[in-house]
């Protein structure tokens, strides 16, 4: 009999646990949902349609709360996924590592390189800091730059994207990739659709006019942008730009890792016809930027089909 009422009270120990977990769980879950909400009625005004999203912007927040495997941290983690990229495409598209740590307290002269490079977090987007002479470089300033990265958590700070809430937080050092005039290369974004690339947004002089062009997949100019609300102006549009020599190895990079999202953005940057892998990205603008014009965001909404399934195999 008291072998009999261990078992019961174990087992109902076990199932208010189970009942406790999954009770955390979903606030969390509705906490993200009604974040997520709240930060959509702000900038465009109303409240998505998480049940039945029809614009581009919903369904990208329907990925975030629905959409969620751990490859997708890996991928997300931009010190890890340079293993993947080697592994799967080879090393040769890899920026350059000069240095890697975890503790924010190890960005000094001596670890860091004398030509130019970028010091930036692994683990969420807007981190960086570009050094193009080390000596002019306030290192007090930086460090305590890389101490506020090191504290944060991008998906409790950012918003709600959930492959950035395990990714283990550090600092890389990478050369700073630089074009023959001695600027910042153009980055290349390629935008696939459930496997397919609509179109190719192009960040362009990122440290003068900061122009943003996209383009379809034969290089046709498109007359839309897609950036935070308060970066629109009328000169985000700028010149033509000529297709990039490495193209056809960026799309042929890009179907291939496209395969196992429904959406998602692979990144590149091409230096006189070399290619450089950059960044894999599953919510551009975490679902925030502003189409402009707006009915773009209906038009791209349209074209991805959240009821296909991608390929997860590795």
């Amino acid at each position: 009999m008291g072998s009999l009422k261990k078992t019961i009270k174990k087992n109902i120990f076990v199932l208010r646990s189970y009942y406790f977990v999954n009770k955390i769980f979903s606030e969390i879950f509705h906490l993200d949902r009604h974040i997520v909400e709240r930060g959509h009625k702000e900038i465009f005004g109303y409240k998505p349609d998480l049940d039945n999203p029809k614009t581009l912007n919903e369904k990208i927040h329907w990925l975030k709360l629905n959409d969620r495997e751990p490859f997708h941290t890996l991928c997300a983690d931009k010190y890890e996924v340079r293993k993947y990229l080697a592994k799967k495409f080879g090393s040769d598209g890899l920026i350059p590592l000069a240095y890697q740590t975890y503790d924010w307290k190890d960005i000094k002269p001596g670890n860091i390189p004398d030509y130019p490079c970028i010091v930036k977090a692994n683990h969420g987007s807007g981190m960086h800091f570009i050094i193009r002479n080390k000596t002019d470089v306030n290192w007090k300033e930086l460090r305590k730059k890389c101490r506020e990265w090191l504290s944060k958590n991008y998906y409790y700070n950012g918003s709600r994207e959930w492959q950035y809430k395990d990714i283990r937080p550090c600092i890389i050092v990478e050369k700073l990739l630089l074009d023959e005039n001695g600027k910042i290369p153009n980055d290349y974004k390629l935008n696939y659709f459930n496997g397919k690339l609509e179109f190719v947004y192009c960040s362009i002089d990122r440290e003068g006019n900061n122009y943003r062009n996209i383009y379809d997949s034969k290089w046709k100019p498109l007359n839309f942008a897609w950036v935070a609300e308060e970066d629109h102006h009328p000169k985000l549009i700028g010149p033509g730009i000529d297709k990039p020599k490495s193209f056809k190895k960026m799309v042929e990079i890009g179907n291939e890792i496209s395969k196992k999202f429904c959406l998602v953005r692979v990144d590149f940057y091409d230096i006189d016809g070399k290619l450089y892998y950059g960044e894999i990205t599953l919510h551009h603008g975490g679902g925030y930027d502003t189409f402009k014009p707006s009915k773009y965001d209906l038009i791209y909404g349209d074209k991805l089909d959240l009821k296909r399934k991608p390929n997860r195999k590795k």
